[in-house]
């Protein structure tokens, strides 16, 4: 990731970037497994909608945390490798979620973990340029997501391995913020902590296989002490004294953090939960804090990939508090019984993130529009 931020940052704020369009079919890989994502999940929570697949609610899970955040990362990672090579582990992470959501259980099984372990393969190679203990964690990471396939390919339910698409997405996040603190002159110790509470949480998912309540606990264990870690020791507790950008991205990640200590407590005092605890906890942490963290990154590693401005402007508040707001009463309801409040809390969370892409959109067609007026005027 640093060496394509440094390249846009690097770039004349007056260059008009060119759109790197053969990556196009990839992000939209990405965007139609949110979609079916979404989509399904308006069918769990009970909004009569016309669903032409229950794939989209049978597969909610997957298709947002594999089809949907894998597609991406992967796709940022292999932009960073700059190797073609690397561009397999995002198309497999489409086709395997559109698979997977035209009901071709088996083979988009099969294309999601291929997808899982190519992506292993693509830290090994950037390993091999350098390394360091934040590369090690995103690993640790990618391997999480190919072990949750594999599990997922020998029969187990998409519930059994939700610590392990927990320990992909949570370990992924960590790595780069780990990244960052490193380039603000975190101590080694410091760095240790997290190194311990990324092991607690692979750990976690590992005796999940085999004692469902100890592995969740000690998962929770380790989400809601990396969130602590991360609390202290991340740069956001600093830049979010800051204004513009700065200040809106250490929002997000402060706020993710607090939602990625709500579900690793839950897990950690209910073990593997049920009902409602279930809902609030798995919501906390996919929806709470990954997504917090996309909206919080999406300015940086939108350009990097796709060679497209994403400038800061206040409106991306709006979805961000949308965001947040629609959580807290969507746990509200999960913890309170309050079907309602649930259904309420989660169909304004999808606006929250549909309302972000408008606003990311139209942002960056604004931006596009000021760049060319400002060529325009030096050549005249």
């Amino acid at each position: 990731m640093e060496n394509q931020v440094a390249g846009v940052r690097g770039r004349s704020p007056r260059a008009a970037p060119r759109l790197a369009a053969r990556r196009l079919p990839l992000l939209a890989g990405a965007l139609l497994s949110l979609i079916a994502g979404l989509w399904g999940a308006l069918a769990l929570l009970d909004v009569s909608v016309p669903l032409p697949r229950t794939s989209f609610a049978r597969q909610h899970g997957p298709l947002m945390a594999l089809g949907f955040l894998g597609t991406l990362i992967s796709l940022e990672r292999a932009v960073a490798l700059g190797r073609p090579w690397a561009y397999a582990s995002p198309a497999l992470a489409g086709l395997g979620a559109l698979t997977t959501a035209a009901g071709l259980a088996a083979p988009g099984r099969v294309l999601l973990t291929a997808a899982g372990g190519w992506l292993v393969a693509v830290y090994i190679a950037v390993l091999g340029r350098r390394t360091g203990t934040d590369l090690a964690v995103q690993t640790a990471g990618a391997a999480a997501w190919y072990a949750a396939g594999l599990l997922w390919i020998g029969g187990r339910g998409v519930g059994d391995i939700v610590p392990w698409l927990a320990a992909f997405l949570v370990l992924t996040i960590a790595g780069e913020r780990l990244e960052l603190a490193r380039v603000a002159f975190l101590g080694r110790r410091a760095s240790d902590g997290l190194v311990a509470t990324a092991a607690l949480i692979g750990a976690g998912a590992a005796v999940s296989v085999w004692w469902a309540e100890p592995g969740w606990r000690l998962t929770g264990l380790g989400m809601a002490a990396l969130a602590g870690w991360l609390a202290v020791h991340d740069v956001a507790r600093r830049t979010v004294r800051g204004t513009g950008l700065p200040r809106y991205a250490a929002a997000c990640l402060l706020a993710g953090y607090a939602w990625l200590a709500a579900a690793g407590t839950i897990w950690l005092i209910a073990g593997r939960p049920t009902g409602g605890a279930y809902d609030a906890a798995l919501h906390a942490v996919f929806l709470g804090f990954v997504m917090s963290m996309v909206f919080g990154h999406a300015p940086v590693i939108l350009p990097a990939v796709l060679r497209i401005r994403l400038p800061y402007h206040p409106v991306l508040y709006a979805p961000l508090v949308l965001l947040h707001a629609s959580l807290l009463l969507r746990v509200g309801g999960d913890l309170a019984g309050s079907s309602g409040a649930r259904t309420a809390g989660g169909v304004l969370g999808e606006v929250s993130l549909l309302l972000f892409g408008a606003c990311a959109a139209a942002a960056s067609r604004l931006a596009a529009r000021a760049a060319s007026r400002l060529v325009g005027r030096e050549r005249s």
